[in-house]
């Protein structure tokens, strides 16, 4: 059994949020390279500014999108680990100093009726696991509403299949259209329960750009969807082109037998997220 501190917890994510919110992942930038190479017109133009903005902001060590987003926080306990406190009010006080510390616009308001701001971008949005080992793995996703408000979940009928999951994912995408800064990054979530689905969807996006599901019929999915996006030409910025989408994600997870919920969670090109293991 390991014994470990909140404080350390504390430590460990206060450190990741500037970087987050500053670097893209490595294999994201990569994508996009790949993406203006392949481009023409407007869309290679378009590309070309979205790079030279990432670059900037990890030289200057300054956000690469003015909505440095919901603190969103996937959180797998080892079975075998203690926890002296609270993750979760660790976490918490991360996301508090950082955000002030750091100097990042806090965009969470304490009732979506009353609409006041918190002013520290608290309380993040934190999903718990619970998983073998004796190490705790914390994925943070600062996630931009851009792209969240454009994310749709549908309650299908068994009996749609495929073809009913790939036309709710493909109008999904096309009503979207330009609102979520394409080129997008696409999370899927398939089956469970209304709100399984939609989890399901947001950790779909934290996979590598390229990353294809171990199952081959989640993989021949994803490859389709991800040919039937790019198809729409929607572009760089809904300027046209041939990027709609760098990548699309699913998952999936048991369901009931009268039931195929499926859940679309969009992200935009600043496909921001860290992985801290301790």
């Amino acid at each position: 059994m390991r014994i470990i501190s909140e404080s350390v917890i504390e430590s460990k994510v206060y450190e990741a949020i500037n970087e987050a919110v500053c670097k893209l992942p490595e294999d994201v930038k990569e994508a996009l390279k790949k993406s203006y190479e392949a481009e023409e017109g407007i869309a290679k133009y378009t590309l070309e500014n979205l790079l030279k903005n990432i670059r900037m902001a990890e030289q200057k060590m300054r956000p690469v999108c003015q909505d440095t987003g919901a603190a969103v926080f996937f959180v797998d306990i080892g079975e075998e680990v203690f926890v002296e406190g609270s993750i979760k009010d660790a976490i918490n006080r991360a996301v508090a100093r950082g955000y002030k510390d750091f100097y990042l616009r806090k965009s969470i308001v304490k009732s979506p009726i009353e609409r006041i701001n918190t002013g520290d971008n608290t309380p993040a949005i934190i999903h718990f696991d619970f998983v073998k080992g004796d190490r705790i793995t914390i994925y943070f996703m600062p996630k931009g509403f851009g792209s969240e408000n454009k994310s749709a979940l549908c309650m299908l009928s068994p009996a749609d299949g495929t073809e009913g999951i790939e036309k709710f994912v493909i109008e999904t995408v096309k009503k979207a259209g330009s609102d979520p800064c394409p080129p997008i990054v696409v999370g899927i979530g398939i089956g469970g329960t209304f709100e399984k689905a939609a989890i399901l969807s947001k950790r779909a996006l934290l996979r590598n750009i390229g990353q294809r599901h171990p199952k081959p019929y989640i993989a021949e999915l994803e490859v389709r969807l991800l040919d039937k996006i790019n198809s729409l030409g929607i572009g760089p910025e809904g300027f046209g082109g041939r990027t709609t989408a760098l990548d699309v994600f699913v998952e999936e997870c048991a369901t009931h037998i009268a039931g195929l919920p499926v859940a679309v969670n969009i992200l935009c090109h600043v496909a921001r997220h860290v992985k801290i293991e301790i």
